[in-house]
């Protein structure tokens, strides 16, 4: 699947036509990127002296239209071709032929180019430089209307002669028009941001609120009005500037947890549309005990009792009637939920026992030749370092098989069919396994709900203390 794209190339301003043609092809010829030069290839010009050949074809066409048709700072000096092949798809080498029947069918034998194929990315590409002047001086490359279009569908073709494959068209109306960039986050929306994460932790008070801010990176000002900033911002903000929500007694108000925000609500209503039928109750008497206000006691009580409503309509939809089946139910959930887990472990150990398995069965395979050859010269070192990298595949591939008492190798088509098998499992299992976990969790909630509200968890730590002072 290749990616091509025409470029018509100008004269760069205080440059003149031989500096930019040879900064051109230097480019494309870059040893770094074409290993040492071997991926380049060229058409009625040598390599090494592209830039000039190109040059001495539009001295000829001057020669040849003496009357004002010499070359203008607007007029294109070449054309280069970006042509991009999908990662693991095809060789350096297939690449190089690729862009060279490409140049050939654009050019129709009648301008010079030059193939380099770059191996410095991820993804192989070619870079086609041809001259806009042809081989014989006689006239100039004509570029019309969509020849881009023209090219892609060309490259397309010959990329399904190679046995390739191309990018389908999208249709126009799912077409990305334009670049659509992230949406730029002000300050206040930041500091609202960190504001509401920091109230997430129950500070004590203001000043505890503005250690939150100086922890973060924030410069913080107390008093009367509170305010922060960053080291980038000029001029301090107010919280009460951030909105009706943010203001100093509706702060305090959240902090000892008597107050009702429409952040807060918005959180909760987000919270209630998941599909989380219920949360854990509350240790008031613990939180009271840290320093909690009786605002935050009124406030803790009303959601114990919203969550103790959830529990028991739970209880009711599963039809739960008793303790004793609530407990029966939590624990067989759980035994389902770590036996699936346990077979999905194995099934995915096993996988990547398969996917090493191939590797060194095709590693072995590649280099038993080279391994022969080996044992052909008596073990030659001078042998083993030009074969370094064969050899080592080859010995790492046998202490494979040893260290995993592998006597038979067997098919690769095989593996492929037991590895297609397993996963095909292990995708059925995990369908499974979402739903008992989600029940699992549920049932778990409940229950320590239930134990909570029964005092059940009070009377299990008091008999672990009296079994520790014992």
């Amino acid at each position: 699947m290749a990616a091509t794209r025409l470029i018509a190339l100008h004269l760069n301003k205080g440059k003149t036509l031989a500096q930019c043609l040879a900064a051109r092809v230097d480019y494309a010829q870059n040893p770094d990127k074409t290993e040492q030069g071997s991926l380049v290839s060229s058409y009625a010009c040598d390599p090494r002296t592209a830039a000039e050949e190109f040059l001495l074809s539009k001295r000829e066409y001057d020669q040849k239209n003496p009357k004002g048709k010499s070359f203008h700072g607007r007029d294109v000096i070449a054309y280069q071709i970006r042509q991009s092949f999908k990662l693991g798809e095809v060789s350096a080498e297939e690449a190089n032929r690729i862009g060279y029947e490409l140049a050939m069918s654009v050019t129709k034998g009648k301008y010079a180019f030059t193939v380099a194929t770059h191996t410095d990315r991820a993804h192989i590409h070619n870079h086609i430089l041809y001259n806009s002047t042809r081989i014989d001086g006689s006239g100039k490359y004509k570029d019309f209307w969509r020849s881009g279009l023209a090219l892609q569908k060309t490259s397309d073709l010959i990329c399904l002669q190679h046995g390739l494959s191309v990018i389908k068209p999208l249709p126009y109306h799912l077409r990305q028009k334009r670049t659509t960039y992230p949406r730029s986050v002000s300050f206040r929306e930041q500091i609202r941001a960190d504001m509401n994460r920091f109230l997430l932790r129950n500070p004590s008070g203001m000043d505890e609120l503005l250690q939150m801010f100086k922890e973060a990176g924030y410069e913080c000002k107390s008093g009367k009005h509170p305010a922060v900033r960053r080291g980038d911002q000029k001029r301090y903000i107010r919280f009460s500037s951030l909105g009706e929500d943010y203001s100093e007694e509706k702060l305090a108000a959240r902090m000892s947890g008597d107050g009702s925000s429409k952040d807060r609500k918005s959180r909760n209503h987000k919270k209630n549309r998941t599909d989380k039928p219920f949360d854990l109750l509350i240790d008031i008497q613990q939180k009271l005990r840290s320093g909690k206000g009786p605002g935050y006691e009124r406030w803790a009580t009303k959601f114990n009792i919203r969550q103790m409503a959830q529990v028991l309509l739970f209880l009711q939809e599963n039809n739960i009637r008793d303790y004793d089946t609530l407990v029966m139910i939590s624990d067989e959930s759980s035994g389902n939920y770590r036996e699936l887990s346990g077979q999905i472990r194995s099934l995915e150990s096993r996988l990547t026992e398969i996917t090493e398995l191939k590797t060194q069965i095709i590693g072995y395979a590649k280099t038993r030749e080279v391994y022969s050859e080996y044992r052909k010269h008596g073990y030659s070192k001078r042998f083993f370092e030009e074969h370094r990298e064969e050899l080592t595949i080859h010995k790492a591939a046998k202490e494979y098989f040893d260290q995993h008492d592998i006597r038979k190798l067997p098919k690769i088509k095989d593996l492929n069919q037991e590895y297609s098998e397993l996963l095909k499992q292990k995708k059925e299992l995990y369908s499974q396994y979402r739903k008992v976990k989600e029940e699992s969790r549920h049932l778990q909630l409940a229950r320590r709900n239930v134990d909570t509200f029964l005092g059940l968890d009070q009377n299990e730590s008091q008999k672990k203390e009296q079994v520790r002072e014992q």
